[in-house]
């Protein structure tokens, strides 16, 4: 289900390091510093959404790569040039400085921490993404990588994304209303602003369904390891033909895990939020998988 674009559900957000009348004044040292990027660009509308949303918590650095950068996973591309090129984008009748950078997801928070911030930032924001992010192939998300690059540096962060058409993914439409999934990123930035770490968890990685509303109950999932994005086999005649692997959507309710992000998002419709950690080691008793191996070698 589709909704006409629209920011109507957000409340009045605040210009970013700007004091208003009645607000508890607090110097930018005070404010929470929150870096905010995403993969699909400088120029998304869900970008823009979250900017909004986040201003109200904190200080808000936005450093977005230049280019579509979808799939992007947490590479760190050698060919990326690093390039800063600082722009102002209206919101609502306000200007905002931003940052366009010529690299990954990935190295925009690399750049957002090491270049303009001036300390480490309290919180990394990666989202509104178009097009949801689940199960075991979040390893290719750009929204994800740079999550997890923001955690490695010892931040909270937060990955978001909005289940859209597949048609409607990497493009900028202005047909996706973004306002709740808005809604859901500051309520889950606060939560992480005024919560102590966790063990073991670096990222909390949220899925809104496309039908949800600010009363949408979440719960806490893991990653389904039943395939969701499936590669369709590339149509051409001959092997030197421009032709990249495309992929279809698959669901199979039947087979699904009832604690997993596909079927909270997809079946239960509520939206999914799955903890995850930079540790990809096996949870498994390391003794015992020594013995496994070693008894097949003899």
């Amino acid at each position: 289900m589709l909704h006409p674009y629209s920011f109507a559900q957000l409340t009045t957000c605040l210009t970013p390091g700007i004091i208003h009348a009645g607000e508890k004044e607090m110097s930018d040292n005070d404010r929470p510093l929150i870096l905010l990027t995403n993969d699909d660009g400088i120029r998304s509308p869900g970008l823009w959404a979250a900017a909004e949303a986040l201003s109200t918590l904190g200080y808000v650095t936005v450093a977005a790569p230049r280019e579509q950068s979808s799939g992007a996973g947490r590479s760190m591309p050698v060919s990326s040039d690093g390039k800063l090129h600082e722009e102002e984008v209206e919101i609502r009748g306000k200007l905002w400085k931003v940052y366009a950078v010529g690299g990954s997801p990935a190295q925009a928070v690399l750049h957002g921490i090491l270049e303009l911030m001036p300390r480490r930032p309290d919180l990394v924001v990666a989202g509104i993404n178009y097009g949801e992010n689940l199960t075991v192939s979040i390893t290719i998300s750009g929204t994800v990588g740079a999550a997890l690059q923001g955690a490695a540096y010892g931040a909270p962060s937060l990955a978001v994304s909005l289940e859209v058409p597949q048609e409607y993914f990497e493009t900028y439409s202005t047909e996706i209303d973004f306002s709740v999934a808005a809604h859901f990123t500051a309520f889950f930035a606060e939560m992480l602003l005024n919560s102590e770490p966790f063990k073991e968890v670096d990222v909390l990685k949220v899925d809104v369904p496309c039908d949800a509303t600010p009363q949408t109950p979440w719960r806490l999932t893991r990653l389904s390891r039943h395939p969701y994005y499936i590669p369709v086999i590339p149509r051409r005649k001959q092997l030197d033909e421009s032709a990249p692997v495309d992929y279809q959507i698959v669901l199979d309710e039947a087979k699904l895990e009832a604690d997993s992000d596909v079927y909270a998002m997809r079946v239960a419709r509520q939206v999914s939020v799955t903890p995850l950690s930079l540790d990809l080691t096996s949870r498994v008793d390391l003794r015992e998988l020594e013995r496994h191996l070693r008894d097949k070698v003899g």
